[in-house]
């Protein structure tokens, strides 16, 4: 009997400690450390802390900041210590605030549990702009040690390709590029004309010209990593088929580093993402560039937006205004999502869910579900326009129909007013449905409070 009780405890023990797995500040040399926390993590009933590194990461192109990122896997619940290194704590804020988590001050010092994988925002004496990103990861199902036949394998430690055209790694297909944890590739991958790639890991893309291209493709997958300022868009889709990105984190502080872009794609799946970005964090598209064909068929769900510059969701700009009758973006579907900021001082281009349909584009067959947004700078919470921009269109959008914006959520002063306009009698807004939408605690009743105009008919309020 004793013998099988020291057996079971050595089985629990490891048990517990394959439930949190952290990457060694020693892998992470090259990237630069952020001192202004302390993070350290342990599994619920453990003894032992374990230390976090701390990376810096850029936010907010209006003035670019340096905040701070750490990150874990995690199979059971995990107590976290944040140790606030320069200056006293007033106030703690943990978001979203619907995760509802819970914590205790001693200090300088802040301890929470973290239930289950998630991504948080931890932010002291209303600090958002050097605020603590922390990303509990589910932990990792499918592991790599070496290059294989069809794996592309980058280990712990800093990989900088030299000798590439643009910096960039051309995957081909049938393809799993594994990213180990601890592994950091300043490059672009480029999926062009290939199907079944997958690019999975917990690693890290370091200042990429673009994260991960994907164009003519079929049948790809990115899953489980980190995009760290991008010099244009963390994940570009042009004429993707079968798309799917699953916990990805991003960061971006420039000029068109939008998190994702679409641009005629069909069948795309967006789950459990975190987008911090200094322009759209997601942008769905029609034509564009060398991009042709309609967009059908989109799925935005449980994920974290935080747009420092323009919209956290932009549905329907750029079309092919050439063709006959125009594109078409419909059966798009963005539910569960945490919308933490908006901040965009330019009017054309407000609005937290944005339906801006341009360049003979219909967008149509739209739903917006359970949606909370907690701050907005500035902007508008619903935008729905059929617009001419002289910037970006050759022609007006063809028109906006059949939207369903339900269980919307939203608490502040101070934004602009919501808008929904037609352009024409025959470019119009029609059949828009609002249902059970809470603004600063009240249930909204009618279009008072909202910019519209005469070519918008049949909209609802439930």
């Amino acid at each position: 009997m004793k013998h099988y009780l020291l057996l079971f405890s050595f089985l629990a023990t490891v048990t517990t400690h394959a439930q949190l797995v952290t990457y060694p500040a020693s892998l992470n040399t090259g990237l630069k450390h952020n001192d202004d926390y302390t993070v350290r993590v342990r599994s619920v009933g453990s003894a032992e802390w374990k230390d976090l590194f701390e990376y810096n990461v850029q936010v907010d192109m209006d003035n670019v900041q340096d905040a701070s990122m750490v990150q874990f896997d995690m199979g059971s619940p995990v107590e976290v210590m944040v140790k606030k290194n320069n200056g006293l704590i007033d106030r703690v804020d943990i978001r979203p605030l619907a995760k509802g988590i819970k914590y205790a001050v001693n200090g300088n010092t802040i301890l929470f549990t973290v239930p289950k994988p998630m991504n948080l925002s931890v932010e002291f004496n209303g600090d958002r702009l050097h605020n603590l990103h922390l990303f509990a990861n589910p932990l990792e199902t499918e592991t790599y040690t070496k290059e294989e036949k069809g794996v592309m394998y980058f280990g712990p430690g800093i990989h900088t390709p030299k000798d590439l055209p643009n910096n960039l790694i051309r995957i081909p297909s049938n393809t799993t590029v594994y990213l180990a944890p601890g592994a950091v590739l300043r490059a672009k991958l480029l999926v062009d004309n290939a199907e079944n790639v997958r690019i999975i890991g917990r690693g890290i893309l370091d200042h990429p010209q673009r994260g991960v291209e994907v164009t003519y493709s079929k049948n790809v997958l990115i899953d489980g990593i980190t995009v760290m300022n991008p010099d244009h868009y963390t994940v570009f889709g042009g004429q993707a088929e079968g798309l799917t990105i699953k916990n990805l984190k991003s960061f971006s502080c420039k000029g068109w580093s939008d998190g994702i872009d679409l641009m005629s794609c069909k069948n795309v799946t967006v789950d459990h993402v975190f987008m911090r970005n200094s322009d759209d964090c997601i942008a769905i598209y029609a034509h564009r560039w060398n991009f042709w064909g309609d967009v059908k068929n989109v799925l935005v769900q449980n994920s974290i937006l935080w747009a420092d510059i323009a919209h956290p969701i932009n549905i329907g700009g750029h079309g092919n205004s050439d063709g006959m009758p125009g594109d078409t973006v419909e059966d798009i579907t963005i539910r569960n999502i945490d919308i933490l900021e908006h901040d965009e001082d330019d009017v054309p281009y407000q609005g937290c869910m944005a339906i801006d349909a341009g360049d003979r584009n219909l967008v149509r067959h739209v739903l917006f579900d359970n949606i909370r947004v907690e701050s907005i700078q500035e902007g508008c919470l619903f935008y729905v326009n059929v617009r001419f921009n002289a910037k970006y269109d050759k022609e007006p959008g063809r028109g906006v129909e059949d939207v369903t914006f339900r269980n919307i959520s939203y608490n502040g002063v101070g934004e602009n007013p919501s808008l929904i306009k037609g352009f024409d009698l025959e470019r119009n807004v029609k059949n828009i449905t609002f249902e059970n939408i809470l603004i600063n605690g009240v249930k909204m009743k009618d279009l008072k409070d909202f910019q519209t105009n005469e070519y918008v008919e049949n909209i609802k309020v439930k």
